[in-house]
């Protein structure tokens, strides 16, 4: 096979592979897609009266580094979701670390044949983040009160 044909299938693999997506389970119909900047996240339910569209899960991929941007990565995501199914809110539920995170491993070998040895060594790295999963119900809520959720990011 030739570099060149190999090169893109790679690159979509690599990319396919950092990117999680986010799942749902419908529990009522959805409505007309929004802007994600209009959907707010709520850490307690809202007053008021609304209804729960569905449930959603989500992940911050394979390459994202640092605490804050998981958070963010995975905020961002439910809104995104949320917006297209016409929910103005999000409700987080819950929220988890994943396996991985950084590991160093050593190992030593030996070994001979006839008259001579061998003896080798060898030292592996792994430096890959642990991602944050993330639970939430998207909202419709009528009447929706103002400062009371997380406020959009701002970019």
């Amino acid at each position: 096979m030739n570099v060149r044909t190999i090169a893109p299938a790679l690159l979509v693999a690599l990319l396919a592979a950092g990117c999680a997506s986010t799942s749902k389970v419908m529990m009522s119909p959805a409505r007309a897609a929004i802007s994600p900047e209009q959907v707010r996240v709520y850490f307690t339910p809202p007053p008021g009266r609304y209804v729960e569209i569905a449930m959603l899960e989500t992940s911050s991929g394979g390459f994202t580094y640092g605490e804050q941007n998981k958070m963010d990565s995975v905020l961002g995501k439910l809104r995104v979701e949320a917006a297209r199914l016409g929910a103005n809110g999000v409700l987080l539920q819950d929220t988890a670390n994943g396996p991985g995170g950084s590991s160093v491993g050593f190992g030593v070998g030996g070994g001979s044949f006839g008259r001579g040895s061998n003896v080798g060594g060898g030292v592996g790295v792994s430096i890959s983040p642990t991602p944050k999963y993330a639970r939430a119900v998207a909202l419709y809520i009528d009447n929706p009160p103002p400062g009371d959720a997380m406020p959009p990011p701002r970019n």
